[in-house]
């Protein structure tokens, strides 16, 4: 019998720096998502009411309502590993952390990604996050967590060149400018940033 819904997804897959963050989500599988009006694709919601959802889940998560774990992979195991093994080390830890009985679990993930076999009940959904709430709810988690982090390291004096707080990483027109004129700092992510240095 499934008790649980479990939702994943990940942010950071594309950025020049950074690492990659997956949310991991588990919730009762009659969860009354008014408790979390307005939940959806974090991408398209404002960085403000991601927030607030963001401290929303955590009260939730502190009342024993739901629980969730946001894991990252850092730019090295994405250089060393490549993007794909970063996400899924990152998504296995998250699981692991919540100690979920794969056996009573319906897992929803988004895009192209898989959980572990032992999870049997799992569907990848194409722009899941913007259909699934579960998705929804573990993109935002993952979101916040990574601009929050790349928020933080920009204010490193080494970093400040770069404005990590502007654009959280990504290959804005600035950010590959400041790539060109100061090199690569200790967060970029080298294998992602050979053929700007190229140019």
């Amino acid at each position: 019998m499934t008790k649980y819904l479990i939702g994943i997804d990940e942010a950071g897959r594309g950025p020049l720096a950074g690492p990659v963050t997956v949310g991991v989500v588990s919730l009762p599988i009659n969860f009354d998502w008014n408790l979390l009006p307005g939940v959806g694709d974090s991408k398209k919601i404002s960085p403000e009411k991601r927030e607030i959802l963001f401290k929303q889940a955590s009260r939730l998560r502190r009342e024993g309502v739901l629980d969730f774990q946001v894991a990252s992979s850092s730019h090295l195991i994405i250089d060393n590993k490549g993007i794909v093994y970063a996400i899924e080390r990152a998504m296995k830890h998250g699981l692991d952390k919540l100690q979920l009985e794969p056996g009573i679990c319906q897992v929803l993930l988004d895009g192209a990604l898989r959980a572990p076999h032992k999870f049997i009940n799992q569907q990848t959904i194409i722009k899941g996050d913007a259909t699934e709430p579960a998705i929804g709810l573990a993109s935002i988690l993952a979101k916040v967590t990574r601009d929050r982090y790349m928020a933080k390291i920009a204010q490193n004096h080494q970093f400040l060149p770069y404005d990590f707080a502007t654009h959280k990483g990504y290959g804005t027109k600035k950010h590959c400018v400041s790539i060109r004129q100061y090199g690569l700092s200790d967060i970029h992510r080298k294998s992602f940033c050979r053929n700007l240095l190229q140019t």
